[in-house]
């Protein structure tokens, strides 16, 4: 691609494409970066640089870039069948096999399929759903969902209600009504003298705490990412998630774990529920489902959520055009068919996952580094001004951004959240690749210390 031809490109991007997630006049003036082309854990741009992408796209190409037979199979799927919708009493044979091979791979009795187009189309879908659940049992009063401050469950209007972003709260009037939050589990911020152990039963607690205040009778569901991705990686400890489940039967409050990001192999397990050590009644997934390559998301319901829909529910008066697609539910089901074949999720969890996890913990050392952290294929540095101190940069995320240029310049891509530096690469990434990885972060790493003086 020339030169003439970027900026063509550019200048059009800048005049017709708003991006999600941007200041798109300052965008308009820098110009869009221009992805070319892609293949295993590299992407290319139009200027010819070679990029490893330690972030996956978006936390989503679990099995790389690149995989023919992913194209295939969607090719052999729209001559046959493009497209057929789930309404008016039809399905595909894709949308089928998809919804029981998801069955079979979720854990616990999470056995039932509702087809969306994201994971925030999902969560879209769950708010809907749990209100209807506990209305057609006379309890239309437990409505309220809690949620948690800083936490993504997307960006339409009920995800990022239920998310708890104040930049996203403060465009558009939101949260909408009956949805609350409480503060998330991030023990490098607050967890005072406290062990790991003890501060996620601390922190657990909040939500038995909120339930009490709002009345058991009140409250529909509690729902969390395993891992909170957004924010920064908040890797809870592991006391923190059964104490949460244990919580939720207690008070019959509907446990809802958005696996969008964690689901298909990112901690080393199919799903961070079984990371965790607990059982949700309701998971939103996306992401992983089809590595990215084509939009799908789901929301699996438990039993006996499904039960009380189907014969209580009376009819279901929610969907999408494109719910169960069938040409993203045969990219589905062959991207987990590469997944199973080629056990990339095993070899996550006994082989490249420790090799990553010891070599990202070996950033610990650095001057800039007060807290590394990594669940399986998931992580973050956290960036301080003073090693010895718990304590952010005044001006928050001006070093993050920083570090991640940096990194860019190195031909890494790493995703910058307030001083964060966030790791979720390709599930299929080498040993080799590691090394460079780890490298090419550390040499980021004495970029940005040396720019603030540190080194």
């Amino acid at each position: 691609m020339t030169e003439l031809d970027i900026k063509t490109l550019q200048a059009l991007d800048a005049a017709h494409h708003l991006h999600p997630f941007n200041d798109n006049a300052a965008l308009a003036k820098k110009g869009t970066r221009i992805l070319t082309r892609g293949e295993g854990c590299y992407v290319w741009d139009a200027l010819g640089n070679k990029l490893l992408d330690a972030f996956a796209g978006l936390w989503c190409v679990n099995v790389g870039y690149g995989r023919k037979e992913l194209g295939a199979v969607a090719a052999k799927q729209m001559t046959e069948l493009a497209y057929y919708n789930s309404f008016f009493q039809c399905t595909t044979g894709p949308t089928v096999r998809l919804a029981a091979k998801l069955a079979e791979l979720t854990p616990g009795d999470l056995n039932h399929a509702f087809f969306t187009n994201s994971g925030s189309e999902a969560n879209d879908t769950i708010l809907r759903m749990v209100r209807h659940f506990w209305a057609v049992q006379d309890q239309p009063q437990k409505k309220i969902v809690i949620g948690r401050h800083n936490g993504y469950h997307g960006s339409t209007v009920a995800g990022a209600s239920l998310g708890g972003m104040k930049g996203m709260h403060a465009q558009g009037g939101l949260p909408i009504p009956d949805i609350v939050h409480i503060d998330p589990p991030f023990w490098f911020a607050d967890g005072g003298d406290l062990s790991p152990e003890e501060y996620g039963l601390v922190a657990a607690r909040r939500l038995e705490a909120k339930i009490l205040e709002l009345g058991p009778d009140k409250v529909a569901a509690f729902i969390g990412e395993p891992i909170m991705g957004a924010i920064g990686v908040y890797i809870p400890p592991h006391s923190y998630w059964p104490e949460i489940e244990r919580i939720c039967r207690k008070y019959d409050v509907l446990l809802i774990a958005d696996e969008v990001i964690c689901g298909f192999g990112r901690t080393g397990e199919w799903f961070a529920g079984q990371y965790f050590g607990f059982q949700a009644d309701i998971m939103p997934i996306a992401k992983g489902l089809s590595s990215g390559y084509i939009p799908i998301g789901a929301v699996m319901f438990n039993d006996r959520v499904a039960k009380v829909l189907a014969e209580q529910g009376g009819e279901l008066a929610h969907g999408y055009t494109y719910s169960g697609h069938p040409v993203c539910a045969a990219v589905a089901l062959e991207n987990i068919r590469i997944l199973e074949d080629e056990k990339i999720v095993e070899r996550c969890k006994t082989d490249t996952g420790p090799y990553l996890a010891k070599r990202w913990q070996e950033l610990a050392d650095h001057p800039l580094v007060g807290e590394s952290r990594i669940a399986g294929m998931v992580g973050a540095l956290e960036l301080v001004p003073k090693k010895s101190e718990r304590k952010f940069f005044d001006e928050r995320g001006k070093v993050g951004v920083m570090c991640r240029d940096f990194a860019l310049k190195r031909g890494l891509i790493l995703r910058a959240t307030y001083d964060s530096m966030l790791l979720s690469p390709p599930l299929i990434i080498s040993f080799d690749q590691i090394d460079e990885l780890a490298d090419k972060t550390r040499g980021a790493l004495d970029d940005t210390a040396k720019e603030l003086g540190m080194l």
